[in-house]
């Protein structure tokens, strides 16, 4: 499995906050990215992204949606779905 880079990880640690735990988001949170080079549009880009993903997830959960069969099987075994040719 390929290692994530230092901007994906930061993204990622960001995200797993914003997302669980948005009260207690301070300005430390925010430094990782902002060494990477994001600046305030970068930073409020991301957490547009993350708040629509958590969005349409409780969207999706409050109208008791499902993943169809092949979307659910690669969920539970980490092979990442194929387009179809």
């Amino acid at each position: 499995m390929p290692t994530l880079s230092p901007r994906d990880r930061a993204l990622c640690t960001l995200a797993e906050k914003l997302s669980a735990t948005p009260t207690r988001m301070v300005e430390q949170d925010w430094q990782p990215l902002r060494d990477l080079g994001f600046d305030d549009q970068a930073c409020l880009e991301v957490a547009h992204v993350v708040g629509v993903f958590n969005y349409l997830t409780r969207l999706a959960d409050g109208f008791g949606l499902r993943l169809d069969t092949p979307t659910h099987a690669a969920s539970e075994s980490g092979m990442a779905l194929k387009r179809p040719e």
